[in-house]
């Protein structure tokens, strides 16, 4: 009979506040659910607008939805993973059953899309300390040792699968490189920008260089940041602060972007997205602003142009296809995704994780939930 654990993982009790790591009481998984040892945890931008309120999250509760790791024990019915096995953790755990995903729309489902409440999808808690409930973050909760998580939300992997690759693809990765290849189905020889790079337009970045795009323009305020996306495949930099950013694009795309990828989450982007965007062109949407923020387009030209405009969640992916498919890629190496892993941190460090992304000092940070933090924070390779 598996047991309840106790587990350290990090906390975030208000808005604003800091995380603060400490022991937890891990129940034992439910019926189709299983606990992972969690290797690693990417630090994400989505983390943080649980920490700043911009995308509230029922509190107190455990951020992290990038994860990987090894399944430690199962649930009553569990039966598509064993113990074990190393697997990537998906925060969209998708049904099966809804129109959505019977329509082929996995990123769509109804039921995952609808019951991020603070939940594991089949209701319940498992986290608490000292008997009161710590809710679960996007289904999976990463910033931790451990996690019970859905079966459905894990993918078996190769035993040999970089772990700290592994947790990037399941959400930065995917929703960048799926956002190219699956939603605007990038064809090759054309022109593109990707605006934003960090890990998912970084992300994009390769995906367009792995559909063949000729000419890849990467837009970022930060010079470090535009020479990681040059030496990933982007043919172009651009700095958002200049002056004249529109005229620059339609010069190096020869008139106008085929297709316009907004991973940063800034509106005013994504109206330069269209602006800078061919007649017929297609503007995807792949960061999420603010909850009260919206896109002003022109009227007359959204008839006239014929430009496509539309977004993507979670790179419009199948996860269990595609995030195997990656990291075979990855290992093949077609896929340079270990550049995105700028610094690694012990679980202790995650608030200067998070300093860092917001300085604009990382591609990716990762959290090494079982490093005890002697050697301090690591740079990655």
């Amino acid at each position: 009979m598996v047991e309840a654990i106790v587990t350290r993982a990090a906390v975030l009790d208000e808005i604003g506040g800091d995380l603060v790591v400490e022991e937890l009481e891990l129940a034992a998984p439910g019926k189709g659910e299983v606990r992972v040892r969690l290797e690693a945890s990417g630090i994400c931008h989505s983390d943080w607008n649980a920490v700043s309120g911009l995308a509230p999250s029922p509190l107190p509760a455990v951020l992290g939805h990038e994860g990987a790791g090894v399944v430690e024990a199962l649930g009553e019915g569990v039966t598509s993973v064993s113990e074990g096995d190393v697997v990537v953790l998906s925060w969209l755990p998708t049904c099966g059953r809804c129109r959505r995903c019977l329509e082929g729309r996995l990123s769509l489902c109804e039921e995952a899309t609808t019951h991020m409440g603070g939940e594991l999808p089949g209701g319940g808690i498992r986290l608490s300390r000292r008997g009161q409930p710590i809710h679960h973050y996007s289904y999976l909760s990463t910033f931790a040792r451990h996690a019970v998580v859905a079966e459905r939300s894990c993918i078996v992997l190769p035993p040999s699968t970089d772990l700290d690759v592994a947790a990037l693809v399941g959400c930065a990765v995917m929703t960048g490189i799926g956002a190219v290849i699956n939603r605007a189905k990038v064809t090759p020889g054309s022109t593109l920008a990707v605006f934003g790079a960090g890990g998912v337009g970084l992300s994009a970045i390769m995906g367009a260089r792995l559909a063949g795009a000729e000419t890849i323009i990467a837009v970022d305020p930060v010079e470090s940041k535009r020479a990681l996306a040059i030496s990933l495949g982007a043919t172009v930099a651009l700095d958002s602060n200049e002056p004249d950013l529109c005229q620059a694009l339609l010069d190096h795309s020869r008139g106008g972007l085929d297709y316009a990828f907004e991973a940063s989450g800034m509106t005013r982007n994504t109206e330069l997205a269209f602006a800078a965007t061919r007649p017929g062109g297609m503007i995807v949407a792949i960061g999420i602003p603010a909850g009260t923020a919206t896109v002003s387009l022109p009227g007359p030209e959204l008839v006239r142009a014929e430009k496509i405009v539309t977004g993507t969640l979670y790179g419009s992916s199948r996860p269990a296809l595609d995030m195997p498919m990656l990291l075979r890629l990855h290992a093949a190496g077609r896929l340079p995704l270990e550049r995105l892993v700028s610094r690694r941190y012990p679980l202790e460090d995650v608030n200067v994780g998070f300093a860092d992304m917001q300085k604009g000092e990382v591609a990716r940070g990762v959290l090494r939930p079982w490093d005890d933090g002697a050697g301090g924070t690591v740079a990655g390779a």
